[in-house]
């Protein structure tokens, strides 16, 4: 890792210390975050926290959390910790690959498991010349493997809650049948009549509610990009400035 940064999330609120080169968090954390509904006393699961932007994100939005992230990556999870102490909230940052979890985490259930799983498949893409950026990014573990895991780690009627492209929608569904159920899915377009390029999906443990899909957000104003800064939606600007929640409909 060759130099640190530090970032601000959430307007001001949050100030994350990452990696200057390789894999650095965007938007996709925060929405994530965003997306789950936990409430006080939950106890909240992440897979793969990298340097905790999530997490923490979530236990900001919603006091009274009891929060624990695992991360493969030893000097990723160390800023997690650091992020975690530096911004006064809980996090508990386990190392460890998610598919050989501590027996003493495998013995725990948790109301809300989230994840943000690499999004490329390295049968069909080249690696990262990054070796924190292809850990990331790069898809070593099948997303069967990630559901799977989400999904034993939860409590009756816990709700897991993933963000990935939309194009890994099929096998996202593939991977949650027989496991979870009550599924729902929020498209995520950039602009309006562009198609989605990231998807929420979220599925509650013994759930027996009919899949939907709900109407995208879009995550920008306009058509085109016309102007220098951002142009975010005012729901989208909300949720990355001030914080707020983007919940799923009712």
């Amino acid at each position: 890792m060759s130099g640190i940064s530090e970032n601000a999330y959430l307007g001001g609120r949050l100030t994350i210390r990452q990696p200057a080169q390789g894999y650095r968090a965007g938007v996709d954390p925060v929405l994530l975050a965003a997306a789950t509904e936990a409430q006080a006393g939950d106890r909240v699961l992440e897979l793969g926290c990298g340097v905790g932007t999530a997490a923490l994100c979530l236990a900001a939005r919603v006091p009274g959390l009891a929060v624990t992230g695992v991360e493969l990556q030893a000097d990723y999870a160390a800023l997690a910790r650091e992020n975690a102490a530096a911004n006064g909230l809980p996090l508990e940052v386990i190392d460890a690959d998610i598919a050989a979890l501590p027996e003493t985490l495998r013995q725990q259930q948790f109301s809300q498991v989230i994840a943000n799983p690499p999004y490329f498949d390295r049968n069909a893409g080249s690696r990262a010349a990054d070796a924190g950026r292809e850990t990331a990014m790069g898809e070593a573990l099948p997303l069967e493997t990630w559901v799977d895991i989400a999904a034993r780690r939860l409590a009756p009627k816990g709700i897991a809650t993933f963000i990935h492209r939309a194009e890994r929608l099929p096998d996202l569904l593939c991977a949650m049948r027989g496991r979870l159920g009550s599924l729902e899915c929020i498209p995520l377009q950039p602009r309006a009549r562009r198609e989605a390029k990231l998807i929420l999906l979220r599925g509650r443990k013994n759930g027996r509610a009919a899949f939907r899909i709900h109407a995208p957000v879009v995550m920008h104003e306009g058509t085109t990009h016309e102007k220098d800064g951002d142009d975010y939606t005012p729901e989208i600007s909300a949720v990355l400035r001030d914080g707020a929640a983007l919940p799923f409909p009712k």
